[in-house]
């Protein structure tokens, strides 16, 4: 690092014009990544998927369909006039779609009929076609009509959840300039931050650019890149110019001061860039399309940042000097007496905990457990229309189905039978099984009977149907071109993101479907949105924790190497566990015990099950942020004294302040999800909050110091043979104490 820092300090100017040539080109291909982003879903390998490739290829139906609601404003949805009338407006909106269909208009209610359009497209390329469907739908007399489905839903739920955002930078950026001005206490100081955040987040999102052009990549790794791009920008300027301060007060010039930070804090921002790639390397790793290219948008992130850290920090401050200290916001005595860590809160809190740790361990273990307990009751959904603001026109469209049908019309299970032959959803043996899977659905609790399609309710008996009610049944999207492929679609009473909803695809599978008897040769996946949900938790859940043990056990080895110590790695990943722990424990007490709603959050009896891996692989990464900052300093004390109570001590010290203003900013930037108008995303506010606030105020300022305190030498302990391994020099002789 030594030799490095004085290479980047003579090329500094060189290296800053490299830095602003690399964020032009990042800037000017990430202005076009939002064309390129999608909300594409895909569970590769799962029957749902089977099914739904069927459909596409077979029936032409790409998921992207519609639902138009009627509701009547005079008279009933049953008369032939009305029935008429709203067949034909389903036709007309059926024709904003290249290759769309309407299906048959459904009474569910004296009041209230439906009617489905499909389309060739999946639900995101089906979104942008929402306006024209609309616009083509045209009236009816004595109706009140709504266009929903997924593709409505989110065409509509779109422009608040972009409103969410705004509102949360509102209140993020003012409150992230106030803390940053109070803690860089100048405003040459403060730029640090700001330039490297401007210069690794555009350079960051340009890599992505390049990405999205072979992958698909969702629209979300924007905020992602975005959000762990401003905490690392933050963390690491902070740490670098609050250890250049110091050593520009302990005298010598401003390059032997910079030579000095870059191989102790600069040091440790390498290892801590380190750790949160393992972390989000977990979402690179899952078999999961949407997961990967997630985890991979958050993982260029922390390499940006480290090589930002090792090459445009130290020129910046090479550069600046001893003018990072110009523009002073703050009394120039309080910045000395920062630089100097002369005594303050983090001071008193320090000595307070050496002289009695067991209580500070007790009382804090203490609180984290009973945090993470209710972890233990945590249930988990795909999502469904619960989580959904309430007031646009697909929305309420929603709510009119699910007060007569009940919210899983939107959503329909659906049975693919491909018999493998032409004309084979027609034979005898086709219809036979489609009819006892018809008569056993109509049997179950959960199971709406007027929802029941199928080709099989369409004839008399098997064999070659008439030509109408043939073009009947491919015009609703229940039979193929062939006849080969037959459709039964089932709307089950809840909706699909429920425990009835998983429970009734898993009888689908295991019991209906099998006790139809379809011909041996048929395949006959079950797909539908709830299946996707069970798919997908069943997928993700089976590799999550094998992912899990091996991202802890490469964060053991990069802060062994790091701590050079075989005890503080081990209790640094512990310590993350009980945050991530409590973490789920927080979100279970707010929203599935439904406490959040006293201060305005939304009640929900399940946790969106991409939830917890994402709180996972970002707070492993940002938790093992601050613990590498505040055990790097503490390990370097104890290098300089060999006295563990005076390393812990001044280790707090000296990172105390920095942890929590950083904590203090990341909490205020995840604002705009906590404010949000959806379940899912104050789901994932809430959990991004409650970890930093936990682990920076709880664990890393009280937890750690104790429990460090009570292990006393054996912090540091490291076998000569590990030594060897890790390639690492000799600890030199312990300084001499004074008696």
């Amino acid at each position: 690092m030594a030799r490095w820092t004085r290479l980047i300090i003579r090329n500094r100017r060189k290296v800053l014009l490299v830095w602003l040539v690399v964020f032009l080109l990042g800037g000017a291909a990430s202005a076009g990544l939002g064309d390129l982003l999608t909300n594409r879903f895909s569970v590769p390998g799962s029957e749902a998927e089977h099914g739904a490739d069927i459909l596409e290829e077979r029936i032409d139906d790409g998921g992207g369909s519609f639902t138009v609601v009627f509701e009547a404003t005079r008279g009933s949805v049953r008369e032939p006039a009305f029935r008429r009338n709203a067949q034909r407006a389903s036709e007309r909106a059926a024709g904003a779609v290249d290759g769309g269909r309407a299906g048959p208009v459904t009474a569910a209610s004296s009041k209230v009929a439906y009617a489905q359009i499909f389309t060739p497209l999946d639900w995101t390329d089906a979104e942008d076609r929402t306006p024209s469907v609309r616009e083509a739908l045209g009236t009816v007399p004595g109706a009140r009509m709504y266009v929903s489905g997924f593709p409505a839903i989110n065409h509509d739920t779109a422009p608040i959840y972009e409103d969410d955002l705004a509102r949360g930078e509102s209140i993020a950026i003012p409150i992230a300039l106030l803390v940053m001005a109070f803690m860089f206490g100048t405003l040459a100081g403060m730029a640090v931050p700001l330039v490297f955040a401007l210069v690794t987040i555009p350079t960051t999102l340009g890599i992505v650019w390049i990405f999205a052009n072979f992958l698909s990549m969702p629209v979300y790794v924007q905020n992602m890149a975005t959000l762990i791009g401003l905490a690392i920008a933050i963390d690491y300027s902070m740490l670098i110019v609050y250890r250049f301060r110091e050593e520009l007060e302990r005298g010598g010039g401003p390059h032997d001061a910079l030579e000095r930070t870059m191989t102790t804090a600069g040091r440790a921002t390498l290892f801590s860039g380190l750790t949160v790639a393992v972390g989000l390397a977990l979402l690179v790793l899952m078999p999961l399309p949407f997961m990967r290219a997630m985890g991979l948008g958050g993982l260029l992130v922390p390499l940006v940042s480290m090589a930002a850290a090792a090459t445009l920090l130290p020129a910046l401050l090479a550069v600046l000097g001893r003018g990072v200290n110009r523009f002073r916001f703050v009394p120039r005595g309080l910045l000395v007496k920062r630089a100097r860590g002369e005594s303050g809160f983090w001071s008193r809190l320090a000595r307070s905990i050496m002289r009695r740790p067991v209580p500070y361990l007790l009382a804090t273990v203490g609180v984290m457990l009973a945090l993470a307990y209710p972890a233990t009751q945590l249930e988990l959904t795909g999502g469904d229309a619960r989580s959904l603001p309430e007031d646009t026109e697909a929305t309420k469209g929603l709510a009119v189905l699910e007060d007569t049908l009940g919210p899983g019309a939107l959503s329909p299970h659906q049975i693919v039978v491909d018999t493998g032959r032409p004309g084979g959803a027609w034979g005898p043996e086709s219809i036979a099984a489609q009819r006892r899977l018809v008569a056993g659905l109509r049997r179950d609790a959960e199971v709406e009977p007027q929802t029941i399609q199928a080709p099989a309710l369409l004839v008399r008996a098997a064999g070659e149907p008439p030509p109408q009610v043939e073009a009947r049944a491919r015009e609703a999207g229940l039979v193929d071109g062939e006849g080969r492929v037959a459709q039964v679609r089932v709307a089950g009473r809840s909706d699909v993101g429920t425990q009835a909803a998983v429970d009734l695809v898993d009888r689908l599978r295991d019991s209906y479907v099998p006790a139809a008897r379809f011909p041996a040769a048929a395949e006959v996946p079950v797909t539908g949105t709830a299946a996707y949900n069970v798919d997908f938790v069943d997928t993700a859940y089976s590799a999550f924790p094998w992912l899990v043990v091996a991202v802890l056990v490469l964060s053991y080895l990069v802060l062994l190497r790091a701590f050079r110590s075989l005890l503080l790695p081990a209790k640094a990943v512990l310590m993350n566990l009980l945050s991530v722990a409590a973490t789920y424990g927080v979100l279970v007490l707010v929203f599935q015990h439904e406490l959040g709603e006293a201060v305005g959050f939304n009640g929900s009896p399940q946790i969106e099950s991409w939830i917890p891996i994402f709180l996972f692989a970002i707070l492993f990464g940002l938790s093992m942020d601050y613990e590498v900052f505040l055990l790097s300093r503490m390990r370097e004390e104890w290098d300089r004294s060999r006295d563990n109570e005076h390393a812990v001590a001044l280790g707090l010290e000296r990172t105390g302040r920095i942890i929590t203003a950083a904590a203090i900013i990341m909490i205020a930037a995840f604002s705009g999800f906590i404010a949000g108008s959806f379940v899912w995303s104050q789901e994932f506010g809430v959990g991004l909050s409650a970890a930093i606030l936990l682990d920076a105020t709880i664990v890393r300022a009280m937890l750690v110091p104790a429990a460090m305190k009570l292990l006393g030498d054996w912090n540091w302990y490291l076998p000569d043979r590990v030594r060897r391994v890790l390639r690492l020099t000799p600890p030199g002789p312990a300084p001499a104490r004074a008696e």
